[in-house]
């Protein structure tokens, strides 16, 4: 692991590409940190065409002025390698011992590094994150209440929602040595939802999440995002995998809450071991439950499988909860006994971009 003994204490982390827009401002913001241990700049220039270059440039003579240290990478082919490539690229060319990252778009509080590293020192082996001002403020209202008022328990209860990492990626905090344990970023390019992947990994080898109570980063919301690019089936289908790998395996049996859309394309998404788990569909619905059961018609088995559907109230547990999150409050289901009999996976059907 490159960098350690290096005797920087953190590096900034700042992926960069046709971000002439904002950067001037996001490189203000590291400017302003009030953190008073050693600091470095990592940024990495993936294939920018605007005025990205000469940003960075001039930047780097402000910062090393009053003593943080500038790394800047480039990718200088005709083609950008995509957020995670240029994201390892930074963290590999830095030196610091511990890492922040910063998206090229947004803007840093003048005491995110301070308060984050604070935290981070007393949990090595963890993500930390903070609370975030969406910009503009009425954009994504729902998933920015989510982020930001997400209790300790939830951001591990909760990972299992289509809003992805309980605390989002660019306001990710931690140690050089826990990054490069849990392995780099998937560099598969426009498409693939590297934060999620590495998250689930994270989480996977034992990580731990906390986030700083404080609003400490600027999170920008425009059409040009790169978190534009990744359909919300291919975020399905790695939410289906990490449930199955991180919960399914240790189950022998299972009921899905939800007679409806989602339920069922749940359990056509599950593999056959797991999709033979499945005991029950359960809802409030009665035109559902009158139906009886559920035929996978896909299925090439035969005879094709025949799933029950019951009241929640007949149902056992334990439950898959595949409905939205404010559904669960007006169907009244929240005042359920049976909710606390199992893990609450509440799976919203909806990607976190169009809420």
């Amino acid at each position: 692991i490159s960098g350690l003994g290096s005797g920087v204490s953190l590096s900034i982390i700042v992926p960069v590409h046709n971000s002439e827009c904002w950067l001037d401002e996001c490189l203000k913001s590291v400017w302003e940190q009030d953190f008073k241990g050693t600091m470095e700049l990592s940024i990495f220039n993936d294939a920018s065409k605007d005025g990205s270059a000469e940003i960075i440039e001039k930047w780097k003579i402000k910062l090393e002025e009053v003593g943080v240290s500038v790394v800047i990478g480039n990718n200088d082919s005709s083609q950008p390698r995509g957020v995670g490539f240029a994201k390892n690229q930074a963290v590999i060319q830095s030196s610091g011992t511990y890492l922040c990252f910063l998206d090229s778009d947004d803007v840093m509080m003048p005491q995110r590094v301070r308060l984050q590293h604070e935290v981070a020192i007393q949990h090595p082996n963890s993500i930390v994150g903070c609370q975030v001002r969406r910009e503009p403020l009425d954009s994504t209202e729902r998933y920015t209440r989510w982020i930001n008022n997400l209790t300790q328990e939830q951001l591990l209860t909760q990972v299992f929602t289509s809003h992805g990492p309980t605390v989002i990626m660019p306001t990710w905090f931690c140690s050089r040595e826990w990054f490069f344990h849990v392995g780099r970023f998937d560099e598969g390019g426009k498409g693939v939802p590297e934060d999620l992947l590495f998250f689930y990994e994270h989480l996977q080898k034992g990580g731990k999440v906390f986030r700083v109570n404080h609003c400490l980063l600027l999170y920008r919301y425009h059409p040009q995002a790169a978190t534009h690019s990744v359909l919300e089936g291919t975020i399905w289908n790695h939410r289906v995998r990490f449930l199955e790998d991180r919960v399914l395996s240790s189950w022998t049996s299972f009921t899905i809450w939800n007679a409806g859309k989602q339920g069922k394309r749940l359990y056509r998404s599950l593999s056959p071991a797991n999709q033979k788990k499945v005991i029950a569909f359960c809802d409030v619905d009665e035109k559902k439950i009158s139906k009886g059961f559920y035929t996978y018609e896909e299925s090439e088995e035969r005879p094709k499988p025949k799933i029950p559907v019951c009241h929640f109230r007949d149902a056992s547990p334990p439950f898959v909860i595949c409905v939205k999150l404010v559904n669960l409050f007006r169907d009244g289901l929240a005042e359920s006994h049976l909710l606390w009999y199992s893990l609450l996976l509440t799976w919203h059907s909806q990607c976190h971009d169009q809420l």
